[in-house]
């Protein structure tokens, strides 16, 4: 039964660890900081990332079809590769970079998650992840999920849980989960 499920636990598990420290994570805790209403902020994160991440992952499945076994085996290992020595670089999030819109909270973290997940690590793992599993809306629930999973903590809870997360360790794992996906692929390729 887990197997049937299998695209959905990975890619959950992915980018709920390679968020962690990330400068969306660091955009949730400014808007919970200004807004100060986790509701809406957390619709925004939803919202956001089933956009993002939808877009995301069919890219994904549709390079399958568009580079040969070979190519798309050893782009996707090396791409896997590079997300894991990116995920041990912490993120910071510069304030005057990041302008929250003065809309309300739902609108402001709609706008600011989907722009900050641009050419974000998560959304690269997206992409890859994409490639990789089947079906496809397990990939793009997973990593929704993942988003979800890692930022909903720091709405609600704000400065004192992401002070005590152990942020090192996480980036730690998340890039051996990287490294390890890494691996697969150059073994056992894609799909």
């Amino acid at each position: 039964m887990l197997l049937s499920f299998q695209a959905l636990l990975v890619s959950t598990g992915t980018v709920a660890l390679a968020e962690i420290g990330d400068k969306t994570q660091l955009l949730a805790l400014l808007l919970a900081a200004r807004y100060r209403k986790p509701w809406p902020i957390a619709w925004g994160i939803l919202a956001a990332t089933l956009v993002n991440h939808a877009i995301s992952a069919w890219l994904g499945a549709e390079l399958t079809r568009w580079l040969s076994p070979d190519v798309l085996r050893w782009g996707v290992a090396a791409s896997f590769l590079a997300v894991a020595l990116w995920t041990l670089k912490p993120d910071k999030l510069d304030e005057e970079e990041e302008k929250l819109p003065a809309y309300g909270a739902f609108v402001a973290t709609t706008v600011a998650f989907f722009l900050a997940e641009i050419g974000d690590k998560t959304q690269v793992a997206t992409v890859l992840l994409g490639t990789r599993y089947d079906p496809l809306w397990q990939v793009i629930a997973g990593t929704t999920l993942g988003m979800l999973v890692a930022n909903l903590p720091v709405v609600w809870l704000g400065h004192r849980f992401a002070d005590r997360l152990p942020l090192k360790l996480a980036r730690t794992v998340a890039a051996l989960v990287f490294l390890g996906l890494a691996g697969w692929v150059a073994c056992f390729g894609v799909g």
